[in-house]
């Protein structure tokens, strides 16, 4: 009988230490994503760019040339909002629009590779502190880092679309 309560409170005791790695795990995400809030909020106002500005100008860089209306979507500002954002980044010179090719109506939005090297010198600081916390974990490890950020991603677009389609 006494070999019994140990095992049930040792399982106890194991479960409680998980459920504590996992609140501190979630913290720690809470908490990462503050400071690259305040990263980015820093690096946009040395560019002298709105916060929202800035997170469009990274997924044009990323995923452009886009749309407006893709963009728009993306981003979830209505499309008027998102002319005002383009015509701010035109106006500083961070983006350019064109004629789509295929479909002379369209236009696409594409990042000034120029400009952009601005904004990663801004970021220097932290990519180099990633360097050497990443260059400090084994192949292994950084697998398995990527594989949890992908998957929090994913987690983070499921949620995101489920808030969109629940306007509750």
């Amino acid at each position: 009988m006494t070999a019994q309560r140990t095992d049930t409170s040792e399982s106890g005791e194991a479960r409680r230490a998980r459920r504590r790695r996992i609140a501190a795990a979630k913290q720690n995400l809470r908490e990462l994503r503050i400071e690259l809030a305040v990263l980015n909020h820093r690096v946009g106002s040395r560019s002298e760019i709105k916060d929202v500005d800035l997170d469009c100008l990274d997924v044009i860089t990323r995923y452009g040339p886009i749309s407006p209306t893709a963009l728009a979507r993306r981003i979830d500002v209505h499309l008027a909002t998102m002319t005002g954002i383009l015509d701010r980044l035109e106006r500083g010179g961070w983006i350019v629009r064109e004629r789509d090719q295929s479909d002379r109506r369209a236009v696409m939005v594409r990042a000034v590779p120029d400009k952009q090297r601005a904004i990663i010198q801004l970021y220097d600081g932290m990519n180099s502190s990633l360097d050497e916390i990443l260059g400090s974990y084994s192949d292994d490890q950084i697998d398995l880092v990527i594989d949890f950020l992908r998957r929090c991603k994913q987690a983070g677009q499921s949620a995101t679309d489920q808030l969109a389609k629940d306007p509750g």
